[in-house]
């Protein structure tokens, strides 16, 4: 009964453990490279099936008529923006406070494909804003705020790519990255902060969606293969920097893909 016990005590720690191993670069590499390609096939799958919602099965909006479509790419891509921004200061931060070396990479690794997604959200917000504004571009506190956002991503690439050694740099981007975090709540709520041009949220978490359920679909959709999209590219991006970084060890000159 006494060894039945202890060992009901130790397992769950056996499994933390097991888990923690992959904040290695050595064992979250071949991990990495083995979770790609299903994240790929998943952002091709939800792009399909969300571009043919949106496209061809969504009813054209009363108000808006076939312009509105635009918000099945600029949607997910604003979501996106400021959701990644959140990670990539999470994992600043626990590199910052723990001093891991893959908090870090993962930093690195997600700040391109957010600045990518906040520059999708402002291009295809003016290509949105012309036809219903009449404008290209207004200084609209939500749009405003969303433009600072992706500076704030071109800073912390700017200042990472500016510093030779990589611990250096995660730190000095880590601050940025969180100081830079407040930002992201400013664009969220800024609709309802301010008086603006934009429209609000046709989404919420706390009631049922303002549109057509096929609309409301097609959106979620787009916005799963935005997000399946971005997480394999960074597990990519992530794999190129473990094996820049830790070129000098034994296990990465061993790989085949650095042999050759």
């Amino acid at each position: 009964m006494s060894q039945s016990v202890v060992t009901d005590r130790i397992e769950p720690n056996r499994g933390v453990i097991h888990w923690f191993r992959f904040a290695s670069p050595y064992s979250f590499y071949p991990m990495a490279a083995r979770l790609e390609p299903w994240f790929w096939i998943l952002a091709i799958a939800f792009g399909i099936a969300g571009l043919w919602v949106g496209f061809f099965v969504a009813p054209t909006d009363a108000q808006q008529g076939e312009g509105y479509r635009i918000i099945f790419v600029h949607v997910p891509a604003s979501w996106l923006s400021m959701f990644i921004y959140l990670v990539m200061a999470g994992w600043a931060a626990v590199g910052l406070a723990l001093n891991t070396r893959l908090a870090g990479m993962w930093a690195q690794a997600l700040a391109p494909t957010g600045a990518l997604m906040a520059f999708l959200s402002l291009w295809t917000g003016a290509f949105w804003g012309k036809p219903m504004w009449g404008t290209w571009w207004v200084w609209d506190a939500r749009l405003t705020s969303e433009l600072i956002l992706f500076f704030l991503y071109l800073g912390f690439i700017a200042l990472q790519a500016a510093i030779d050694d990589p611990r250096r740099a995660d730190k000095a981007g880590a601050i940025i990255a969180l100081v830079g975090a407040i930002n992201v709540p400013i664009i969220y709520f800024s609709v309802k902060w301010w008086n603006t041009l934009h429209q609000g949220s046709s989404v919420s978490m706390t009631k049922a969606p303002s549109m057509a359920m096929t609309m409301f679909t097609g959106m979620i959709l787009m916005a799963l293969c935005f997000w399946m999209y971005s997480i394999a590219v960074a597990l990519r991006r992530v794999r190129a920097i473990i094996l820049e970084r830790e070129a000098h060890t034994d296990w990465v000159q061993q790989l085949p893909e650095v042999k050759a």
